[in-house]
């Protein structure tokens, strides 16, 4: 409410002098390039004034952009055919959208406010492309709404008072430990994407009772010099832990989003032995108990029940489809290891995205819930033993731990322990390089074969409570 009281006082006052915005604090700047103030002249009377006055702030000209969802369903090989023909690799934008992207800094709630109030305008040079001058005879300035699409060549103007509004200061309420703790987990980035080794605990989003999440440490202190804040693309439970992909701007995140559910869309149609694996996740569970088969695939319907409580709720497997709703759930799996204590090591490839789908199939199909789950598997530990190794005892004692940033505890929760964590952990993906794809859309509009696009490889080390569980087990 302060910025946008702000903002009515700063429309209010006269109108600056034509200016040059260079960046600096409370300018606003882009991706692209630096925004400007030029005075423009216009057949309508009205807004020559205004821009000999200098009352507008000049965006980028407008470009057409990859179309992130048609390129990821290119590179996941399953381009969809439109009643025109193949949908385009390139898409156009709203203004709104447009305004956000050149100026991340300003609130979304703020740029909503100015197109309601009619305060923003759009230049259009009837028959311009995007390699002509947008100045050329016969532009037009016109107030804009919204929802209005952009075509190539266009101009957004914003009240130049919007220069006065102050810059938001990100307040770093990290200690240097919590972010040296934040940068120590990213395991690879590029132009595109972030890839990062989440520790147990730590939960992905934000919600009831959550004070800081991985979104929101990393949209605010993982940018690397981006402007945007990276974006998550898929979900690991709060107590699981391993490799998580997060786009490092919306063209990417929405080209990674459609490769995910293009691969849950596409999985029942599978053939498992020919078909090319665009994207991998392996994931590596202990159990309760042995599988009766040292590998296989599970393929049931999934679906969500209330509790008697009426608040939460769980995963369950569909045994009727017609009376329940529900969506198929796939995963692989292979034993790869055993121990004489009762527990498994199980390696699960997802080839769906269902919600908690890895441990309900562990639990409900396969009977054998994974250690810490008590959610699907809480009989299965009301006997629960913990296992003693003398000599882990030696080296890490409870009086010992330390205290690691976020409150996170990583040290306990092995099968030593009465109560252990989830053992649960994402420990290899293999996602196709996005980036390169981009910069394929991006040379031309024409069509490209994405079948050649090279693979990335990712590995997560076992977080501590499960690479002790794994030296008890071995030992």
């Amino acid at each position: 409410m302060a910025v946008l009281s702000h903002l009515r006082r700063a429309l209010l006052r006269p109108p600056a002098p034509a200016t040059t915005v260079y960046g600096g604090a409370g300018t606003l700047t882009s991706s692209y390039h630096h925004l400007q103030v030029k005075n423009y002249s216009t057949k309508v009377e009205d807004e020559k004034k205004e821009n000999k006055n200098g009352k507008w702030l000049t965006l980028p000209p407008f470009k057409l952009t990859v179309n992130g969802a048609s390129l990821g369903r290119e590179i996941a090989g399953r381009r969809k055919l439109t009643e025109e023909g193949d949908e385009s690799t390139t898409t156009t934008t709203t203004a709104i959208k447009w305004v956000m992207r050149c100026c991340p800094q300003l609130p979304r709630s703020l740029v909503q406010k100015l197109f309601r109030l009619r305060q923003v305008r759009r230049e259009t040079s009837e028959g311009s492309t995007c390699d002509k001058d947008v100045q050329a005879t016969g532009s037009r300035i016109k107030r804009v709404s919204a929802k209005d699409a952009m075509k190539c060549g266009d101009t957004i103007y914003l009240p130049i008072t919007v220069q006065a509004l102050p810059a938001e200061k990100v307040e770093c309420n990290c200690s240097e430990e919590e972010l040296k703790f934040l940068h120590d987990l990213v395991l690879y980035k590029d132009s595109a994407i972030l890839v990062i080794n989440k520790p147990p605990g730590m939960p992905v989003q934000g919600g009831i009772g959550i004070k800081t999440s991985l979104d929101d440490l990393a949209g605010t202190y993982l940018r690397h010099d981006f402007s945007e804040p990276p974006r998550l693309v898929h979900r690991l439970d709060r107590d699981s832990s391993g490799i998580l992909v997060l786009g490092r701007t919306q063209l990417s995140a929405t080209v990674l989003h459609s490769v995910f559910r293009e691969k849950t869309i596409g999985a029942s149609n599978i053939d498992l032995k020919s078909e090319k694996r665009f994207l991998q996740r392996k994931y590596w569970a202990l159990v309760l108990g042995s599988p009766r088969r040292p590998q296989g695939l599970i393929s049931v319907p999934l679906g969500k029940v209330v509790m008697d409580d009426g608040r939460s709720e769980r995963i369950t497997v569909v045994e009727n489809v017609s009376t329940m709703s529900s969506q198929h759930a796939i995963t692989e799996y292979r034993v790869l290891e055993s121990s004489n204590h009762g527990l498994t090591w199980l390696e699960l490839s997802p080839l769906t995205g269902r919600k908690h789908q890895i441990r309900v199939h562990c639990a409900e199909v396969l009977g054998t819930p994974i250690v810490g789950d008590y959610k699907y598997g809480w009989q299965a530990h009301k006997k629960w033993n913990p296992l003693v190794s003398s000599n882990l005892e030696e080296k890490v004692e409870i009086s010992k731990r330390k205290s690691l940033p976020f409150g996170l505890d990583l040290e306990g929760g092995s099968i030593s322990d009465k109560q252990p964590s989830l053992h649960l952990h994402c420990k290899k993906m293999v996602l196709p390089d996005v980036s390169s794809a981009l910069e394929r859309a991006r040379v031309s509009s024409s069509d490209y074969d994405f079948g050649d696009i090279k693979s990335l490889k990712f590995g997560a080390p076992l977080p501590p409570h499960m690479q002790r569980s794994w030296d008890i087990l071995s030992s």
